[in-house]
């Protein structure tokens, strides 16, 4: 019987990606960290790592990320791979699922890589079928998550972004919005960044990654690859602050695959990806109407009697009230007529 854990949801905040050589760092100290993220297919099998996770979980929301399901395979999802993928989120209940728009499977084989998908009604029509198996077994809403690229194919008729829409309208999943990969693909490919994020469904987005990554030169072009490897570049920051601007904050997930730092340094990009969400949230705030305060200069006070001046606790209000006793023509009209200025 599968242990009960609490279900809290995945705030809006930023979280980090469980690593294994931090597992014993978060397990002794559990610093502040708004929720974690695991792959799949890591807790598929039983591990230490397995029985530190159910551990982790009891403090933690978790997000379970899948990366082998190959949902662009026109083969179909592998069947014992489902199954396993349905056994972890039922041993570990976690608020999030999410794949990729991706293949990585042919004949049997798999690669590994998250290859990009032919965008036409061929391929949504096999992806759409995949993911309703996917949310059937699962019983639940899946994030699918838009793919880091290095080429693109001439045969697409529609456009990544359109694609995706397309995904949620005939099949009811959500977005995972993988600010990096937008980066990593218009740079690539040659196309406008912002315009991608601003033709998703905002809606529809659940969760936001974000990652460094490499910046390699081939031949004097320029190719990104999405290593995971280093910060969050200025680039995926700025995308990200206009991805909060239209579609307000998400859960954000700080990742880090390669060359993976200590753990202070993913909660520090964490704690910026907080900071940076909660100025612009406060930034976007509706403009509160103008509240009219009287003019302090000459703002009526009640005042006490004449002769309860001794009586009055307060120094400012006891001085106010002596020199009201102190010239009877101010009981009515204020003192500042006859000299008497009061501060």
């Amino acid at each position: 019987m599968p242990k009960t854990f609490p279900t809290h949801p995945v705030p809006c905040a930023a979280g980090i990606g469980l690593r294994s050589i931090h597992i014993a760092d978060m397990l002794s100290r559990r610093p502040a960290a708004g929720w974690l993220e695991v792959h799949a297919e890591n807790y598929m099998g039983q591990s230490a790592a397995v029985d530190a996770l159910e551990k982790l979980r009891e403090v933690y929301p978790l997000s379970v990320h899948g990366v082998g399901l190959s949902l662009g395979s026109a083969s179909g999802v592998d069947r014992a791979h489902l199954e396993r993928l349905r056994l972890v989120c039922e041993r570990f209940q976690p608020a999030i699922v999410s794949e990729h728009l991706a293949w990585s499977v042919a004949d049997g084989a798999y690669l590994n890589d998250l290859l990009p998908l032919r965008y036409d009604d061929e391929a949504l029509a096999i992806v759409c079928g995949n993911i309703g198996r996917l949310q059937d077994t699962l019983k639940r809403q899946v994030f699918i998550e838009n793919l880091s690229a290095y080429l693109a194919f001439a045969e697409s008729s529609m456009t990544e972004a359109e694609f995706l829409s397309e995904l949620v309208n005939r099949t009811g999943c959500g977005l995972l919005l993988d600010v990096n990969n937008v980066h990593v693909s218009a740079s690539n490919l040659d196309y406008d960044a912002f315009a991608f994020i601003d033709a998703l469904p905002a809606d529809a987005i659940g969760e936001i990654h974000l990652a460094g990554h490499a910046v390699n030169e081939v031949d004097g072009d320029v190719i990104l690859i999405d290593d995971h490897g280093s910060r969050v570049p200025p680039a995926v920051w700025s995308l990200y602050a206009h991805a909060l601007r239209r579609i307000g904050p998400r859960p954000t997930l700080i990742e880090w695959d390669t060359d993976v730092p200590p753990l202070e340094v993913l909660l520090g990009e964490a704690m910026w990806a907080d900071m940076l969400a909660r100025s612009i949230a406060f930034g976007e705030r509706p403009e509160e109407p103008p509240v009219t305060m009287p003019d302090s200069r000459f703002e009526t006070m009640k005042l006490p009697g004449r002769d309860d001046a001794s009586g009055i606790r307060f120094p400012a209000l006891a001085a106010i009230a002596a020199v009201k006793a102190a010239c009877g023509k101010c009981a009515s009209d204020g003192c500042r007529r006859h000299g008497h200025v009061l501060h």
